[in-house]
């Protein structure tokens, strides 16, 4: 390597003797290259203008300008001796090597063609003035000459002068770049976060899946809850492997389907939690396209729990039903009363003959009396029926006083204890001990607590535990009764308080008990809620409102 670093020039000198001419020359192009760089605010712009403005003035056959910049990278460009802009000109494993060997601080020439930072050129020599910035060497300014004789002290000199002022410019600009870089990264962030917040703010489990069903957003209504997946579990995974819990052929026809289609589409399904209470959701599959190609890039998902919304249908529903049944009891049930009690009695009157011995000798008495029989008790079943049917055409007023659920619920358990049918069946019984009073007709809330405590028994038919229990909330009185029997199926969950709906076997129920129930709680102001799991038991809750003091 042959180099000749340029000590000897009178570096600094103002003008030499003979040579005003040139100084003036020198201090123009100071001058001229200072207004250009003055409000030149990107670092690509200030190589730009000073690799051309030393090309220009000092006549060389290529000009680079190279800088390695914190959080810009390298910013570099070249001109050749006709001002076109150069490519591939920089040796960059040379310029990489050069910055790790720390090179002299000021400028020197370089001769040996291995050694150069412009590769390529035809150039033989190449004068290399170091960039300090920010008082490290991150840059050179190398000018090449074909022909050695052409370079001289004065162009040296003109070339440090123009890296000086170029490695001031450069030092603003990327101060100015990483000001406005961070702004844009701090706005980005922003931004982010206040989409994050108005996602998580949303009441609705909200999450995006890419073309290659990555979820890439998760919001904070999708982590909470019994089917809720915390977001760092989720996001960046594949949607099949963080929903394994659901069907994964149903899930991915739906993706498949707003992909392709790109048509929203809304689909009501039904949950049911670990405590067995049941959750409806409406879910919203909405296609995402790119604005310019019009493809389908993302699929949003909205879960939208309705539970209250349904509930509320049903429950208007099973009241229009019992306001049916009740009109129909109070028209019919009389009439159907009279030609029933005609038909018991005479059914009697024909068994005491048949004991007296009238029939006797007759070949169908035996037949005669199996009939008799079954007409007497199909007509105390239709009597009983008819009965249940009074129930919901009478106005239950009943005398409304402040009653103790806790001794409600006692006597109660007392009386199916006495039930043969509950042999097989343990009674538990956890009485809160700051239950407030209930304004209420106890005997009608017995009734209904019975009935809910009596099919509860039924769904216990091999035994289990049969749990009363009472606890104050929210200025209401929870009454719950739990069964550990078959469970309710989720087909049937939204059909047990309507009339007559039974999934007991013929002439073992009439399907009146739970819609009485429901009537009685209705009435007092109050609600009746179900949970169930299928094997595992149900838990039906009663809510009074308390009496106010």
């Amino acid at each position: 390597m042959s180099v000749s670093q340029s000590t000897n020039r009178p570096h600094g000198t103002a003008a030499r003797a003979g040579q005003p001419t040139e100084s003036s020359a020198e201090l123009r192009f100071i001058s001229d290259l200072g207004r250009k760089l003055l409000f030149t605010v990107h670092p690509k712009k200030v190589a730009s203008r000073v690799a051309e403005a030393i090309r220009a003035h000092i006549g060389a056959d290529m000009c680079l300008f190279v800088a390695e910049l914190e959080n810009i990278g390298i910013v570099n460009c070249a001109f050749d001796t006709k001002g076109e802009v150069l490519t591939n000109f920089l040796n960059r494993k040379r310029f990489e090597k050069w910055l790790d060997l720390l090179p002299p601080q000021i400028g020197y020439v370089e001769e040996d063609h291995k050694e150069f930072l412009i590769q390529g050129g035809p150039h033989t020599l190449e004068y290399i003035s170091p960039l300090h910035i920010n008082g490290e060497i991150r840059g050179a300014i190398a000018v090449g000459f074909e022909e050695k004789l052409e370079f001289n002290d004065t162009r040296a000199r003109l070339v440090d002068a123009a890296t000086q002022m170029a490695a001031m410019s450069v030092n603003l600009s990327a101060h100015y770049e990483a000001a406005i870089n961070r702004s844009i990264t701090s706005a980005k962030e922003e931004h982010r976060r206040f989409t994050e917040a108005v996602l998580d703010a949303l009441p609705v489990s909200l999450y995006v899946v890419d073309r290659d069903y990555r979820i890439v957003t998760w919001n904070r209504h999708r982590e909470i809850g019994t089917q809720g997946i915390p977001r760092d579990s989720a996001v960046g995974r594949n949607v099949f492997n963080v929903l394994a819990r659901y069907p994964e052929g149903r899930v991915r026809e739906e993706f498949e389907r707003a992909f392709s289609t790109g048509q929203i589409e809304r689909i009501e399904q039904q949950t049911v939690a670990e405590d067995g209470s049941t959750k409806h959701w409406v879910v919203s599959k909405v296609p995402m396209r790119d604005p310019v190609t019009g493809e389908v890039t993302h699929v949003i998902t909205v879960g939208e729990d309705v539970t209250m919304r349904v509930e509320a249908i049903h429950a208007v529903g099973r009241a229009e039903k019992l306001a049916a049944v009740g009109r129909l009891a109070a028209g019919v049930v009389h009439e159907i009363n009279n030609p029933l009690a005609t038909i018991s009695a005479c059914a009697e009157a024909l068994e005491h003959r048949v004991d007296e011995g009238d029939f006797d000798g007759v070949s169908a008495l035996e037949d005669l009396t199996e009939y008799l029989g079954l007409i007497k008790s199909e007509a105390f079943r239709c009597k009983s029926i008819t009965t249940g049917l009074l129930d919901f055409s009478r106005i239950r007023t009943g005398d409304r006083n402040p009653v103790d659920i806790g001794e409600i619920l006692r006597s109660s358990a007392n009386l199916i204890s006495h039930q043969n049918r509950s042999d097989f069946v343990t009674l538990d019984v956890d009485i809160a001990g700051d239950l407030p009073l209930v304004n209420a007709d106890g005997g009608q809330i017995q009734q209904a607590i019975i009935a809910l405590a009596t099919n509860a028994i039924d769904a216990m038919p091999d035994g289990g535990v049969l749990t009363f229990r009472a606890s104050a909330m929210n200025n209401r009185v929870a009454i719950e009764v739990t069964d550990t029997g078959v469970g309710i199926p989720t087909d049937d969950m939204s059909k047990i308080f309507e009339p007559f709906f039974t999934t007991k076997e013929v002439g073992k129920g009439t399907g009146l008990g739970l819609a009485v129930c429901y009537g009685i709680i209705t009435d007092h102001g109050g609600r009746v809620s179900v949970r169930s799991n299928v094997g595992k038991g149900t838990t039906f809750t009663i809510f009074l409102p308390a009496a106010k003091n």
